[in-house]
């Protein structure tokens, strides 16, 4: 009966946070159909100019995170005044890094030149790089908005702004590339500019929810009273920029991946980039888990509440096994089809269908060790799972990707096999880093 509890409440929290969380990743499939219909070498550019960018767009997103536990904590003792300073000062600090980042980036932008892709790649992809970037700004307002919404239990509002951005964003691409309606022809730069629009048009609108509609009302006003302070600052960097980093070294390790391919031509680019693509779909559904563990976990953590903890803890590592294991099986079986719908080139769907048998394969492990970092920032644990990532992506699966791609020629397959080792072994420690946790709260629990 209590499993059953748990079951519906990762379900109530999840499905939407899933929705949401596959809407961004729905723009880039979007943007990759469009360039894929123009050519091979613009799909292929704006795979590269994506890679890239979301090297440091991840680092913005996971600075946000440290937003959901605290504000859970606050709303369960009842604090608006205390969740208004959160969010006020998450804002802040969100917005100084994504613009630091974006300067970053577009000082960088000639460094593509120097990563060894195909020119005629590279050339296409800078300046639909340089557009896509402005986007890291909005998305910081988008993040902070959904981060502290969930924090509240609410996950349905950032699922409704994602569809409306997914919905926006194909419309602008239509209308962009090919010149309708009075619009001026912008061929593959219109993709670029059609992201950047929707991703503006959702950070500012859940900015204007939380400041201007009814389920924020408790909190609103305490929103203009509320200041910047020094403790708010340092509680929101301690789990934010753990997460950070969590997400940029698996996101880096991935762009790394994909350049290490890119030496292979741009077939090889285009077939990692639907591979990947299509995973990273499948991947949400993991997160939005995460997502929902981080907001149920936070609240039984808050109340002190060790045994509905360690229940909730158990539904979801269920939940994303079964959830993983049918995509696995999706994956596998139909790994000649699913390719088509991004490309008609005969040799990039082989590719693809290849890399996509691989996918199935690490399907379990990728959903299981986000929904893991998920748990652990429920229970405010970010450094040690840091370590984990940065040795699981850094120490283990760079190193085998070249010796998989280049030493032994596996070319893009051998790479995905070792983001499948590295994922492996990072999902097999944070496994035994929540048993750590959990043995070490139960003896706190027993001692008081």
């Amino acid at each position: 009966m209590q499993t059953t509890h748990h079951l519906r409440e990762i379900i109530k929290l999840s499905v939407p946070l899933i929705i949401s969380q596959v809407g961004h990743i729905v723009t880039g499939l979007v943007d990759s159909v469009f360039l894929g219909q123009i050519g091979k070498t613009e799909q292929a550019a704006g795979f590269l100019a994506n890679n890239v960018f979301v090297l440091l767009l991840v680092f913005s997103i996971g600075m946000s995170y440290g937003l959901t536990p605290l504000t859970t904590q606050a709303q369960v003792n009842n604090n608006d005044k205390e969740q208004a300073s959160l969010f006020k000062n998450s804002l802040l600090i969100n917005l100084i890094v994504s613009i630091f980042l974006f300067g970053v980036l577009y000082i960088a932008s000639p460094l593509l030149y120097y990563m060894q892709q195909p020119k005629d790649v590279v050339v296409l992809a800078i300046p639909f790089f340089q557009v896509l970037i402005f986007s890291i700004i909005p998305c910081s307002l988008f993040f902070t908005g959904k981060q502290f919404a969930e924090g509240r239990n609410n996950t349905i509002i950032a699922m409704v702004i994602s569809i409306g951005g997914n919905l926006i964003n194909i419309l602008l691409n239509y209308i962009l590339i090919n010149g309708y309606f009075g619009f001026p022809e912008m061929g593959y730069m219109g993709s670029c500019w059609a992201t950047f629009i929707a991703r503006m048009i959702m950070g500012l609108g859940f900015l204007i929810v939380i400041y201007k509609t009814k389920p924020f009302e408790s909190v609103k006003k305490f929103l203009n009273s509320t200041k910047i302070n020094y403790s708010d600052v340092l509680r929101l960097i301690k789990i934010g920029f753990g997460s950070a980093l969590q997400f940029t070294f698996e996101v880096a390790a991935f762009v790394c991946c994909a350049l290490i391919i890119g030496k292979f031509g741009k077939e090889q680019i285009d077939a990692h980039g639907i591979a990947l693509g299509i995973a990273s779909f499948t991947y949400m559904f993991g997160s939005g888990i995460s997502g929902a563990s981080t907001i149920l976990i936070g609240n039984y953590n808050a109340q002190n509440n060790f045994i509905e903890l360690k229940k909730s803890i158990k539904t979801a590592l269920l939940c994303v096994v079964i959830v993983t294991l049918l995509f696995a099986i999706v994956f596998i079986s139909s790994n000649t089809l699913l390719p088509t719908f991004f490309s008609n080139d005969i040799y990039i769907i082989e590719l693809s269908s290849s890399l996509l048998i691989i996918a199935g394969l690490f399907q379990l492990f990728d959903g299981l060790q986000v929904t893991q970092l998920g748990i652990l920032r429920g229970l405010e644990d970010v450094k040690i799972p840091t370590i984990i990532t940065l040795i699981g992506y850094w120490v283990i699966c760079l190193p085998l990707a070249y010796l998989f791609g280049i030493y032994y020629n596996m070319k893009s397959q051998g790479v995905w096999y070792a983001i499948l080792i590295g994922l492996a072994f990072v999902a097999f420690f944070l496994f035994y880093r929540i048993k750590i946790v959990l043995n070490k709260l139960n003896l706190s629990r027993k001692a008081n």
